[in-house]
């Protein structure tokens, strides 16, 4: 059967053309225009991520001197800290500053002996047994001292009694205690960067598999 297109009539020839033209449109749309239709979709999708960022941003930044005020507050917290609880490096010279305080009080050191170190979570507890000579008001004034330091310390577990007259002195109790400090932990430095492994020095090879 011939199916030549002239032998159709100028109205079916028409049609014809409609017909395939409009399919090849609807492909052309199908390919390219719902492609582009999705990238439009994901640019505005991106456009609205971004301009929340911004939004965001703009919040945050001017929320930017409450954040320093706040800093600042727990910088001058950290100060005060620092000057009632002494870091571990301070140690030696609260305790010489101890010995000092009880040495002006006219008291007598029999005994000066750090005792075990209790870790907490962010300060450590160094207790020292004392053991000291002197009078009732000696004993007042040391402690007296002692409480004005700008350091917390406290006294604990006082035991006094009359003080055995083995030698000539001027004292007239024995007292023990124990004397306790508080320390500041200090943060652990970070680890430093483990160093990737280098090549063998001269470009040793490995030795070669026996054969």
């Amino acid at each position: 059967m011939d199916l030549g297109l002239n032998k159709l009539p100028w109205w079916g020839q028409l049609a014809l053309y409609v017909v395939v033209g409009g399919g090849l449109v609807a492909t052309h749309h199908y390919m390219y225009a719902v492609d582009l239709q999705a990238g439009v979709a994901r640019t505005h999708a991106e456009r609205r991520k971004i301009e929340t960022g911004i939004a965001r941003a703009r919040v945050e930044e001017k929320r930017l001197p409450e954040f320093r005020t706040h800093v600042a507050e727990l910088n001058a917290r950290l100060s005060a800290l620092r000057n009632v609880l002494p870091e571990q490096k301070d140690v030696g010279d609260l305790l010489r500053r101890i010995q000092t305080l009880a040495t002006q009080s006219s008291l007598t050191i029999r005994g000066f002996k750090p005792q075990a170190v209790a870790q907490r979570q962010q300060h450590a507890e160094w207790p020292i047994s004392l053991s000291l000579e002197g009078t009732y008001h000696d004993l007042g004034a040391f402690f007296d001292k002692v409480s004005r330091m700008p350091r917390i310390i406290n006294i604990s577990g006082i035991r006094i009694k009359t003080h055995g007259q083995t030698e000539p002195s001027a004292a007239t109790v024995d007292a023990q205690c124990t004397v306790t400090t508080f320390v500041l932990m200090e943060a652990p430095p970070a680890p430093a960067p483990v160093a990737g492994r280098r090549a063998p020095a001269g470009g040793a090879r490995p030795p070669a598999a026996a054969r």
